[in-house]
C-alpha cells in the first residue's frame, strides 16, 4: 500500500477511535429527569422494604402493620436479599448509570456497598448471639411497645394486642434460631446466662399482677385511659391485655426460659472465651472487624492504633493533673477521682433529678455554639429520659434512640441511674455531648431530614460513622469554648482513653485469648472508670465482637480528613462546610466519606 494511503488509512481510524471513545454528554435536563427516575425507584423500594418489616415502620411513626412484628426466619432474611439483589440489578441494567447527577451516583453506589454487606453477612447468620443482657426480644420487644407503639385510637390498641397475642411466634422463631447457633458451636459466653435469667424471671412474675411490676400491662393500660371512648370499651381492652398476658405471652417467656436454662448448662460446659474460641473464630473477627470499621484494618493494627492513642492521651491527662495541682502517679490520679464524693451524684431521687438537670444544662449551652460550628441544623426535638426500671439493670449507661421521622415522637438521650457510681459527674458534659448534641441527636436527626436523597441514605447506619462522629463531637465541645472545668476535661479524655483501650482489649480478648480479668486489669491501669462500668464494658466486647473498635477508629478518620483539608485549603477553610460535607449525605462508610471529602476539596480549590 503506497504510504499516503497508509496515513490516510491510519488518520481515519484515529479519528473513528476518537469518536468512538468520546464520551455522550447529556443535558441537565436529561440528568435531573433520569436521577428522579432513580431516585423514585430506590424509594418504591424501601417503601416496600418497610412495609415487610413492621417495626422499621413503627420505628419511622408509621402505621404499616401495626398488628405484626419483623419475620426472623431465615427465609424472611434470604428473601430480603434476593430482593435486593434484584433491585440492583435493575439499577444497573434499567437506568442510564451515566445520565446521573453526583448524589444519585453516589446512592446507587451506596447501595451496591448495602447489598454486598448484606451478602457478606449471610455467610455469618447465626454466629452473632441472639439474646444477652444487652438485648434480644425478651427486652427489646416490651421497649418497643412502651416506647414506640402509639395508642391513638380504639384501632391502635386493638393493633398492640395483636402484638402481644403474636409474642409467642417471635420467641419461637428466636429459639429456633438459637438452636441454629447452637448447632454451629456458637453459644454466648456463660456470664451473660444470669442476667438474661433474671430478666426472664422478673417479667413472667409480673404477668399475673395487675400493678406496676406488669410493665406492658401498666403501659397499655395509661395510653388507653387517655382514649376518648367509653369506659367499659376500656375495661374490655385492659382485660384483653391482662389475659393475654397471663397466657400466651407468659407461655412464652417460659418456653424461652426453658431453653435458655438447657442452654446454660452446655455454656458452662463449652466456655466461650472470646470468639477465637468457636469455629472459624478467626475469620468471623476479621469480618466483624471489618464491618463495623468499613475499614480493611487487620486485628494488630487496630491494636496498635489503640495502645497508641492511649499514651497519646495519658500524655493530656498529666496536663490536667498539673492544672489542678495534683501530686501523685496518674493511678493515684484515677483513683481519685474515682472515690472522691464531689465526682459522685447521691444514689437518691435527688441525685437521679441533679444528673438528668446536669444533662439538660450541657444541651442548652451546646445549643448556641452550633452557628459557629454548623450551616445545617436539624429541626426534631430532644428529649433527656431515665433509663426504664425494667430495663435499667442491663442497659448501658447511655444511649440515645431516633426520633419518629414524622416528629411524633422526639430524639431521646437516655440515661441510665440504676447505678450512680457509674455516672461520675466529671464525665456528663463529655456523655451529653456524645448522646445527644453536636453528637448521635445532631447526625441522626439531619440525616433523617436530608431532602433531594432516597429514603435509605437518610436511615443508613455504619457503626465508625455514627459512633465516630459521636466521639469527634465529645472533642468538638471543647474546640466550641465547652469543658471550663478542668476536672470536666479530663472527663472528655477519660471517655477518650476509655475508646481507645477499647481497641487494645477487644483484639486483645477475641485474638490473643485475653481473659475478662486481663481485659479488666488493662482498663483498671489506663482508664479512669469505675470498676463496676469496666467490668460491663469488658462484657460486652465478649458479647459484641468489633463493635467497640468503630468509635475511635471512626473519630480518628474524621479528624485525618479534617486536617487533610484544613492542610489543602488553608485560609479557605470552612469548619461549617466541612461538616456540611460529613452531614448531610447521610452516614457513609469510611471510604465514601473520604471520597466525599476529598471531592469537597478538590471543587473548593478549582474555585480559588
Amino acid at each position: 500500500m503506497p504510504i499516503k494511503y497508509l496515513s490516510l488509512l491510519l488518520l481515519l481510524v484515529a479519528q473513528t477511535s476518537c469518536h468512538m471513545n468520546q464520551k455522550k454528554t447529556y443535558t441537565s435536563e436529561q440528568i435531573a429527569s433520569e436521577s428522579k427516575k432513580v431516585n423514585t425507584f430506590l424509594d418504591t423500594k424501601f417503601d416496600e422494604m418497610v412495609a415487610r418489616q413492621p417495626e422499621v415502620a413503627s420505628n419511622l411513626g408509621l402505621k404499616t402493620g401495626y398488628d405484626s412484628w419483623n419475620d426472623r426466619s431465615d427465609a424472611a432474611d434470604a428473601a430480603e436479599l434476593k430482593i435486593a439483589e434484584a433491585n440492583l440489578d435493575s439499577l444497573k441494567t434499567e437506568f442510564n448509570a451515566e445520565a446521573l447527577d453526583a448524589q444519585t451516583k453516589l446512592s446507587v453506589q451506596m447501595y451496591a456497598e448495602e447489598v454486598k454487606r448484606m451478602e457478606e453477612g449471610m455467610k455469618w447468620e447465626h454466629y452473632s448471639y441472639e439474646i444477652t443482657q444487652m438485648g434480644g426480644v425478651h427486652n427489646d420487644l416490651p421497649a418497643f411497645l412502651i416506647n414506640v407503639h402509639k395508642i391513638d385510637s380504639a384501632i391502635d390498641a386493638e393493633s398492640y394486642l395483636e402484638r402481644l397475642r403474636k409474642l409467642n411466634k417471635v420467641f419461637d422463631q428466636t429459639i429456633e434460631n438459637l438452636k441454629k447457633s447452637e448447632a454451629l458451636g456458637v453459644i454466648p459466653p456463660y456470664f451473660t446466662f444470669a442476667y438474661v435469667e433474671e430478666d426472664l424471671k422478673s417479667f413472667i412474675a409480673g404477668c399475673d399482677h395487675a400493678d406496676a411490676s406488669n410493665i406492658l400491662l401498666s403501659d397499655f393500660s395509661k395510653k388507653v385511659d387517655l382514649l376518648t371512648i367509653d369506659k367499659s370499651q376500656k375495661d374490655m381492652l385492659k382485660n384483653q391485655a391482662a389475659d393475654i398476658l397471663k397466657t400466651s405471652v407468659k407461655a412464652a417467656y417460659q418456653k424461652l426460659l426453658a431453653y435458655w436454662m438447657a442452654l446454660a448448662v452446655k455454656a458452662k460446659a463449652g466456655g466461650n472465651e472470646g470468639v477465637w474460641s468457636i469455629p472459624k473464630g478467626d475469620k468471623y473477627y476479621a469480618y466483624q472487624l471489618e464491618w463495623h470499621t468499613t475499614t480493611t484494618m487487620t486485628p494488630d493494627e487496630v491494636f496498635e492504633t489503640g495502645k497508641r492513642e492511649v499514651a497519646r492521651i495519658q500524655n493530656e491527662m498529666l496536663g490536667i493533673m498539673k492544672q489542678v495541682h495534683f501530686t501523685g502517679s496518674l493511678q493515684d490520679f484515677f483513683h481519685f477521682v474515682r472515690t472522691d464524693p464531689r465526682f459522685k451524684y447521691s444514689n437518691d431521687d435527688k441525685g437521679k433529678a441533679e444528673l438528668l438537670a446536669d444533662a439538660n444544662g450541657y444541651i442548652d449551652s451546646m445549643r448556641v455554639k452550633l452557628p459557629e460550628l454548623f450551616h445545617t441544623l436539624p429541626k426534631a426535638a430532644l428529649v433527656v429520659k431515665q433509663v426504664e426500671p425494667f430495663r435499667e439493670k442491663s442497659a448501658g449507661g447511655a444511649f440515645y434512640e431516633d426520633p419518629a421521622v414524622d416528629g411524633s415522637r422526639p430524639g431521646r438521650y437516655y440515661v441510665n441511674t440504676y447505678s450512680m457510681d457509674d455516672e461520675p459527674k466529671y464525665q456528663m458534659e463529655a456523655l451529653t455531648y456524645h448522646e445527644a448534641i453536636p453528637g448521635h441527636h445532631l447526625q441522626i436527626a439531619i440525616a433523617q431530614e436530608l431532602k433531594g436523597i432516597p429514603k435509605f441514605r437518610r436511615h443508613e447506619f455504619f457503626t465508625s460513622y455514627i459512633e465516630g462522629w459521636a466521639l469527634y463531637a465529645e472533642k468538638l465541645g471543647k474546640e466550641a469554648g465547652k469543658y471550663q472545668d478542668p476536672y470536666s476535661d479530663f472527663g472528655r479524655l477519660s471517655m477518650e482513653i476509655f475508646r481507645a483501650a477499647r481497641l487494645v482489649a477487644d483484639v486483645g480478648i477475641h485474638t490473643k485469648h485475653w481473659t475478662q480479668q486481663q481485659a479488666v486489669d488493662y482498663f483498671m491501669q489506663n482508664t479512669a472508670n469505675a470498676e463496676g462500668d469496666i467490668k460491663n464494658e469488658i462484657e460486652r466486647y465478649f458479647l459484641w465482637p468489633g463493635q467497640a473498635t468503630a468509635y475511635k477508629i471512626g473519630m480518628l478518620k474524621i479528624q485525618a480528613l479534617r486536617e487533610k483539608a484544613r492542610k489543602e485549603l488553608g485560609d479557605q477553610f470552612d469548619i461549617r462546610e466541612f461538616h456540611d460535607v460529613v452531614l448531610t449525605n447521610g452516614a457513609v462508610t469510611l471510604t465514601t466519606l473520604q471520597q466525599l471529602v476529598e471531592e469537597w476539596i478538590a471543587l473548593k480549590k478549582k474555585k480559588q
